[in-house]
């Protein structure tokens, strides 16, 4: 065997597993919200700002339309959003959250700080160079070198 070729010397499977166990991490945090960890994302992006297009909610997740349009018809479903037309532009599609969905943020709002307890990380150094990191890599794959 190759030893280049062995799976635990692979940066990909790290991420991959890292990624993995995350989203594991989550599932218990989030099953009292009625949230999977994608819907989770979205409304982040929302509560950040509340009336963006699907088009700008799909590039901050870096989710293509076939991947985004279900998600948004689940949690239109469950009353958190609502999807309009733009009266400017009928191609864009505009995403309000609704009462419900602004409601939850509040919920939400112990998540990440119930995450930094758990993994040992109160002041969140280590999690903001894990994420700068992160973050660099991904622009690095993506071609961009651009901060």
């Amino acid at each position: 065997m190759k030893p280049q070729l062995q799976l635990d010397r692979q940066l990909c499977f790290a991420l991959y597993a890292a990624s993995r166990a995350m989203t594991q991490v989550y599932q218990p945090l989030l099953a009292p919200l009625g949230l999977t960890y994608p819907q989770y994302l979205a409304l982040l992006v929302l509560w950040e700002q509340d009336g963006i297009t699907v088009k700008r909610l799909g590039e901050r997740l870096q989710l293509d339309s076939g991947t985004l349009t279900p998600l948004l018809k689940r949690l239109e479903s469950a009353g958190l959003l609502q999807r309009q037309r733009s009266k400017d532009d009928e191609r864009s599609v505009l995403i309000h959250l609704t009462q419900t969905g602004k409601a939850l943020e509040e919920q939400a709002a112990v998540i990440p700080a119930t995450l930094s307890c758990r993994f040992g990380d109160a002041g969140g150094e280590h999690s903001a160079q894990l994420r700068d990191t992160l973050h660099q890599l991904t622009r690095l794959l993506q071609g961009s070198s651009q901060p």
